[in-house]
């Protein structure tokens, strides 16, 4: 029996959801905006779907939700934002560490979340597709639209100001 299109859908693109929040986490900088835009991406992409023709799901869906990303910063007032602590939200439930290593790992991961706020959207957008989503070059160009070459300096530039912002030499390791 042919696998229906909800089935497809369910099989390719859901799978999917942790990626489309953590690219719109990352780019709108406030968890609930980014779940309105990961839901409005999934309509979206569920409208659409009819017209992917099987090539890579993930660039696809990214596309789509920083395509929504951006129409949010379009059409959005500025207001508060709500900071992301991973503690405050389940993310290590249970997990019994020093209270010195949590410590450390929370002023770093605050500071580097700093950090990567300070970078223009296109570095941060480019930083976050190749580092946290692990997407190739042309995958990452086909997201933007950028082409491959500008792909690759931008991920050059934001790594050398997020290595300036954080206080690191181009040699050194923290």
């Amino acid at each position: 029996m042919p696998e229906s299109t909800l089935e497809s859908f369910e099989r390719t693109i859901l799978p999917l959801l942790d990626d489309a929040y953590s690219l719109a986490r990352h780019l709108v900088r406030d968890e609930h905006d980014a779940q309105d835009i990961v839901q409005e991406a999934y309509l979206r992409a569920w409208r659409h779907y009819a017209a992917f023709r099987g090539d890579d799901a993930r660039p696809w869906l990214l596309t789509i939700v920083r395509n929504c990303s951006y129409t949010w910063h379009r059409s959005s007032r500025r207001r508060d934002t709500v900071e992301y602590v991973d503690q405050e939200h389940g993310a290590g439930l249970g997990l019994q560490r020093p209270t010195d290593a949590d410590a450390i790992e929370s002023s770093d991961r605050s500071e580097l979340q700093q950090a990567l706020d300070q970078l223009a959207p296109e570095f941060r957008e480019t930083l976050v597709l190749r580092e946290l989503q692990d997407l190739s070059y042309k995958e990452i160009a086909r997201v933007t639209g950028a082409p491959i070459g500008t792909v690759m300096s931008r991920l050059a530039r934001a790594r050398r100001h997020l290595q300036q912002a954080l206080g690191i030499g181009a040699g050194e390791r923290r």
